[in-house]
């Protein structure tokens, strides 16, 4: 029986196979989603040993499955290894260093598919601090009179939030340009 049930999310099968073939055998039961929903859905019915993210994904984005990742304690804890091609695309979204996992480039070869998922193994025992990243409120049961005015006031400030975030992102976004013009002008 594999002990380590690791779940690969990438629309190209030839990614997800390589994955699969690249890993010592035995010890690794793989499981595939090819878009950022189905591998979402794996997520919250299975537990997983390491979670391997394309950035790039349809249905869903990358990016949107690690927002959710990223808003669940339990699911925090998970290793994690985000793959793409194109690592200006993770860093307009995400700021290195990447603490709490490992960044894959595509093509890849063997050693550095053991040595990411090795450094998000690591990664995942660090202890977390509170981020500075802005997540939707959760509400929480409550039981005092107030309890029957709070639901549209939470439904603004999640609305809030998230327009917030999305200003957030596009200055990220903007300023990861600028500072690319800027070194592109100063060689």
């Amino acid at each position: 029986m594999a002990s380590n049930k690791i779940l690969v999310i990438d629309d190209t099968t030839v990614v997800r196979v390589k994955v699969r073939e690249m890993l010592p055998p035995g010890n690794f039961q793989v499981l595939e989603a090819k878009d950022g929903l189905e591998g979402l859905n794996l997520i919250r019915q299975e537990k997983f040993s390491l979670i391997m993210l394309d950035f790039l994904l349809p249905k869903m984005s990358g990016w949107e499955v690690f927002q959710q990742i990223q808003a669940q304690s339990d699911l925090r804890k998970t290793p994690l290894v985000i793959m793409s091609g194109r690592k200006e695309e993770v860093t307009e979204k995400i700021s290195e260093p990447f603490e709490y996992f490992e960044f894959l480039g595509k093509p890849f070869d063997q050693k550095q598919l053991i040595s990411a998922i090795k450094s998000a193994m690591a990664k995942a025992k660090l202890p977390r601090q509170e981020t500075t990243q802005i997540h939707a409120y959760q509400p929480q049961p409550n039981t005092g009179a107030a309890a029957g005015n709070s639901g549209g006031e939470i439904q603004a400030l999640n609305e809030k939030i998230a327009k917030m975030q999305a200003e957030i992102d596009t200055l990220k976004k903007q300023l990861t340009q600028v500072v690319t013009f800027i070194k592109q002008k100063v060689k």
